[in-house]
């Protein structure tokens, strides 16, 4: 069984997808999602490709998204986010929207609350990014994809 801070999941390694355009950033979530147990997918997003980038989270079929909103200095992460969450295919995905842009969540919070969108504001603690991610999961009860 994996241990999380929320208690124990399935004994199914869950998959979460990064996005961020640092790849110093990604590297730090790598080592703390592997350390929690999880399976960590990375992606810069530096094509600015919407399109291409929803492809891969069909592909990869994540159990969660982490997604920063400023990306590539534009706001691509919160497009990204509309684009998840319209598209029948993967409207279920849990996103957790990982950001130092504090304003703009201000801005979005009620419709991020509709969209049951958890947000950790940087710079984050470690636990707050865990619980987090944990309950974007449980909130699906399962598999997203199903």
């Amino acid at each position: 069984m994996i241990e999380t801070r929320e208690g124990p999941t399935t004994t199914a390694r869950k998959r979460v997808l990064v996005i961020n355009d640092d790849p110093a950033i990604l590297d730090v979530f790598r080592e703390l999602l592997e350390e929690e147990g999880y399976e960590a997918l990375l992606d810069t997003m530096r094509t600015g490709n919407l399109d291409a980038q929803y492809d891969r989270v069909v592909e990869e079929r994540p159990d969660v998204v982490v997604l920063d909103f400023v990306i590539l200095g534009e706001q691509a992460g919160w497009q990204f986010l509309q684009l998840i969450k319209m598209q029948p295919k993967t409207a279920r995905v849990p996103v957790v929207v990982c950001t130092a842009a504090v304003d703009l969540v201000r801005e979005l919070g009620a419709h991020l609350s509709k969209l049951r969108v958890e947000v950790v504001l940087k710079p984050f603690e470690i636990d707050h990014l865990y619980a987090a991610i944990a309950r974007a999961i449980k909130e699906t009860d399962g598999d997203p994809w199903g």
